[in-house]
């Protein structure tokens, strides 16, 4: 079926110079997909302000059908934008699909939950990242003939370049110094500090419970000390601060994470955001990436793409069986998966693994060739480009 010169318009406000695994997957899916059909794009480069995209977005849609005539069908990359998109006037000829990521299905706002989310039925198709955010999208009441399961995809070459799938983690600025690999053997969490992943629960209640000399090492943006936005946060009402830090995806583990790291220094150090390639020296060592997610209301893990890209590295992966996270790693197939919560049995294989590294590091080499089989970016185009093709000649 492929390739085609079926004509597709991306329309997309997340993608490079941002950072983010939205911005990358994005990026991935529209490169990709232009390799088997004809693409056009309307994407949000950070010339102007995202207000003013927004605003001319169905002007500039109309003048991108009009000079393009081909086009049969407008992609949108994420629940923001759609959700404007549902307002616009111009196109309803032609075929409009959705992807969403989690976050944009279950943000607890109660318009948005009661009148943007049904609104999305007016899409000829909606695909979802993960078969937890399909059940999400799907209990807000959307068709489920609509919803389509199409999991985002990782570099093999090249993994150290993917992990971006939280802002600011490769970034060279603002990154704290560190020498060499630890010496001790270590396990390492990578990621922004928000409550869903689990950080401070890991710290608080895995780490002093295991034995033997170790470290976890953390990598990610960190504020050593509270910022006057951080502040002003915390001033607001419980719901509204919960809200406008979803919103802004404000490190709300943060203040914990704090207390902790002062309290176990020997065992726990946060090193911040790091250069891509001090990262994947830490990597190339661990023991293990841990993911250790914990169900936050209105927050989920759309699909856990930091775990993909720690397995491609080839470091063991264990994650919590939670959310998007079940579509990216299977248990005993490319990681390890334990009940989100469950401190018995983390603090069990974490100990195994420190117990028994050589067993472990050949598992994780060996999970490694399954993700790379299994998973990549040109995977995940091929099966937007063949759903585009299939829906367009429903017609």
């Amino acid at each position: 079926m492929l390739p085609s010169e079926m004509e597709i318009l991306f329309v997309s406000h997340k993608y490079p110079p941002a950072v983010g695994g939205m911005e990358k997957q994005s990026f991935e899916l529209i490169n990709n997909a232009a390799l088997y059909l004809k693409v056009h794009t309307l994407i949000y480069d950070n010339e102007e302000s995202i207000l003013r995209f927004f605003i001319h977005l169905n002007k500039r849609i109309l003048t991108k059908i009009k000079n393009n005539p081909g086009i049969k069908l407008i992609h949108f990359n994420d629940g923001l934008i759609a959700a404007l998109a549902s307002f616009h006037k111009g196109y309803d000829h032609l075929k409009k699909v959705v992807t969403l990521h989690g976050l944009d299905v279950v943000f607890p706002l109660p318009y948005f939950q009661r009148r943007i989310i049904p609104r999305f039925n007016t899409f000829d198709q909606v695909i979802a990242v993960s078969q937890a955010t399909a059940e999400a999208v799907q209990s807000r009441g959307i068709d489920a003939s609509r919803i389509t399961v199409i999991p985002n995809g990782v570099d093999p070459a090249t993994p150290e370049s993917a992990f971006i799938a939280d802002k600011g983690i490769t970034g060279t600025e603002n990154h704290q110094p560190h020498g060499n690999t630890p010496a001790l053997p270590y396990f390492i969490t990578l990621g922004r500090p928000v409550k869903r992943k689990g950080f401070s629960w890991l710290m608080q209640h895995v780490i002093p419970a295991i034995q033997g000399n170790f470290k976890l090492i953390m990598i990610g943006p960190f504020d050593q000390s509270p910022t006057w936005k951080e502040r002003l946060l915390n001033m607001l009402p419980t719901n509204l601060y919960h809200l406008s830090t979803l919103f802004l995806g404000h490190p709300t583990d943060q203040q914990h994470m704090r207390t902790l790291l002062k309290a176990d220094p020997e065992k726990i150090q946060h090193l911040g955001k790091i250069p891509s390639y001090q990262l994947n020296q830490l990597l190339a060592q661990a023991h293990a990436f841990l993911m250790p997610n914990i169900p936050v209301p209105g927050d989920m893990e759309g699909f856990g793409l930091v775990c993909l890209e720690a397995s491609s590295a080839g470091t063991l992966v264990v994650a919590a069986e939670l959310e998007g996270i079940t579509s990216a790693i299977t248990h005993n197939h490319n990681g390890l998966l334990l009940r989100s919560q469950d401190t018995n049995a983390w603090v069990r294989q974490l100990q195994s693994i420190l117990d028994n590294p050589d067993y472990y590091m050949k598992l994780g080499q060996q999970f490694r060739s399954n993700t790379d089989i299994n998973f990549n970016w040109d995977i995940m185009a091929r099966s937007y480009c063949q759903n585009f093709i299939a829906l367009c000649q429903k017609s």
